[in-house]
């Protein structure tokens, strides 16, 4: 449960590497959250990820997790919900793929999609019910401006961002009056460590600027945030955009 300052006490990370994840577990860390558990598959970044938010405060444990083996979600997150509460589950897995090479290896675009949407849905319903279980909590879920429109430069992985932010917004509408919230993330290109030395992409953010939205959605009980903000606008006006005029604009 929150705590009298209202901040959530414990998080659940499912991509517990991701650069977003983190950043928004310093600042949850830094708002009183004391239990964290990082679900990812088992490495050194894992492990040093988990040795950083101790040095913050935290009691941080690290649980094996798969998207890709969603035969296993109900057992290894049925487990880290046995343990307590869980207040806010952050859902930050996810894969860009490679858009010239997945068009030429199906099997790779497959795997894109198989883990941004299929695994999503999995581990994202089975949290759900356990936070309606419990009767309280926020499913965070994080989306990306590339899902909502398909560009030629990465349709697959943003056919796979719009399946799941059209998955995550009819789960908030079946959560509604269960004391479930669910907070859909759209940001825009996220320059990480990854993104290092690439040209700088329009309306790019960080994983701070990224994080420092979720908590405030979070305090504010959104339903869907933008990083940053200006997109919201931008994108209204290109879901209207004829197709042939779309594919000329530099976005």
């Amino acid at each position: 449960m929150k705590d009298a300052f209202g901040a959530p006490q414990s998080l659940l990370v499912l991509g517990g590497t991701s650069e977003i994840a983190l950043a928004t577990a310093r600042r949850l860390i830094a708002l009183r959250t004391r239990r964290v558990w990082l679900a990812g598959r088992p490495s050194p970044a894992l492990d040093a990820a988990a040795v950083e938010l101790r040095d913050r405060g935290a009691d941080v444990r690290t649980v094996a997790f798969d998207a890709l083996d969603t035969d296993t979600h109900e057992e290894v997150l049925g487990k880290v919900f046995a343990e307590g509460d869980i207040d806010v589950v952050l859902m930050a897995f996810g894969v860009t793929g490679d858009q010239a090479r997945d068009e030429e290896e199906p099997t790779a675009a497959v795997r894109v999609a198989q883990t941004n949407y299929t695994g999503a849905v999995s581990a994202g319903l089975v949290c759900a019910g356990a936070l309606q279980a419990q009767g309280h909590g926020s499913l965070v879920v994080l989306s990306s401006v590339a899902g909502e429109r398909a560009r030629r430069a990465d349709f697959i992985y943003g056919s796979s961002k719009a399946g799941l932010d059209a998955f995550a917004q009819g789960l908030g509408d079946a959560l509604q009056g269960t004391g479930v919230q669910v907070l859909i993330v759209r940001p825009g290109p996220v320059r990480t460590r990854a993104s290092a030395g690439r040209p700088e992409q329009p309306f790019a953010t960080t994983p701070e600027a990224v994080a420092g939205a979720i908590v405030t959605g979070l305090r504010r009980r959104s339903e869907t945030v933008w990083v940053p903000g200006s997109l919201r606008v931008v994108m209204s006006a290109l879901r209207h955009v004829p197709r042939p005029v779309f594919r000329r604009l530099p976005v």
